[in-house]
């Protein structure tokens, strides 16, 4: 199951991705094809549905299976070619800053010490930083900002999507509170990064924080640590691993991200990018308008973004 949130002449809402058509949940609930007891609410925006708990995501799952089974009944209008729809981020706008986990693959912290200097050892915590709800954008065009940054680089990421509230969560209990994963590029500044001395900055800008173009609901997902990452710059594969690599699993950041602190339905986490990123290369390879970045995951699909000039 693939969910997204799309927009056409109408205003945003949800949808189920399948195949090259995109369903319009909203339109399918009007109906009463989804059952009238859920508030309207939860098909037309992503937070509500993962909020409405597991009773809405059985409906839309047993209408995929209706359809793949050939004996649904969408009636015209409810299925849209999705190239006649704009995807957005699944989450347009977060409550909260997206949490973001840094040096979580053990090739990516060595070849970062080329640029930085030898780390003594790798890292025994998570390093964490946010980018604001303002970065996020789906599939779309990512900003350039010259005159802003000369060093814009991408960073595949598997993004989780929080889907229980909690709070220090045990680690074999952290994936009962997912939700949901997609696919998160954390564009980041490396002048700017470099420059104030930390890292917000450098990852906070506007178009900085590509997600999309679905939420794969944790079901369907399989073991999330056996998944398939890669990342394509015009055609041309710069990074490609395995989420087995990671320092910190997926288990192990929930976790240690909730101590102290409450996660809340529709949280945002970025797990940590594989080597291959731009600025380690020699020489480094940042983007520039024109550029075609095509971040990919396993059972996900592909989250792909062109860089344009700033407005």
């Amino acid at each position: 199951m693939k969910l997204v949130t799309f927009e056409d002449d109408r205003s945003a809402r949800v949808g189920l991705l399948s195949g090259e058509r995109v369903v319009d949940l909203s339109a399918v609930h009007e109906r009463g094809g989804l059952g009238g007891d859920v508030s309207p609410d939860v098909w037309q925006d992503m937070l509500a549905l993962i909020e409405s708990g597991p009773e809405a995501l059985a409906r839309i799952r047993r209408l995929e299976r209706d359809e793949l089974l050939g004996g649904g009944h969408l009636r015209p209008g409810e299925a849209l070619p999705v190239e006649s729809v704009r995807l957005l981020a699944p989450i347009p706008r977060p409550r909260k800053n997206v949490f973001c986990i840094g040096l979580n693959y053990a090739d990516h912290v060595r070849e970062g010490e080329r640029i930085t200097g030898p780390l003594s050892e790798l890292p025994r915590h998570l390093t964490i930083f946010t980018k604001p709800p303002t970065a996020v954008v789906g599939p779309g065009d990512i900003l350039a900002h010259r005159g802003v940054t000369d060093a814009l680089d991408y960073e595949v990421e598997l993004g989780v999507v929080i889907g229980r509230r909690g709070i220090n969560i045990p680690e074999e209990d952290a994936l009962d509170y997912v939700f949901g994963y997609t696919i998160i590029n954390d564009i980041s500044a490396r002048d700017l990064q470099s420059r104030h001395g930390q890292w917000f900055k450098g990852k906070s800008l506007d178009t900085s924080c590509p997600v999309g173009p679905c939420i794969v609901p944790a079901a369907d997902i399989g073991d999330v640590q056996n998944l398939a990452i890669e990342l394509r710059l015009n055609g041309r594969t710069m990074q490609r691993a395995n989420t087995g690599q990671m320092i910190f699993p997926v288990a192990a950041i929930i976790s240690q991200l909730s101590l102290g602190m409450t996660l809340e339905p529709g949280d945002l986490i970025a797990t940590g990018t594989p080597a291959g990123v731009g600025f380690a290369r020699q020489p480094p390879v940042f983007l520039r308008p024109g550029d075609v970045v095509e971040a990919e995951i396993e059972g996900i699909g592909v989250l792909r973004n062109r860089v344009a000039d700033s407005p």
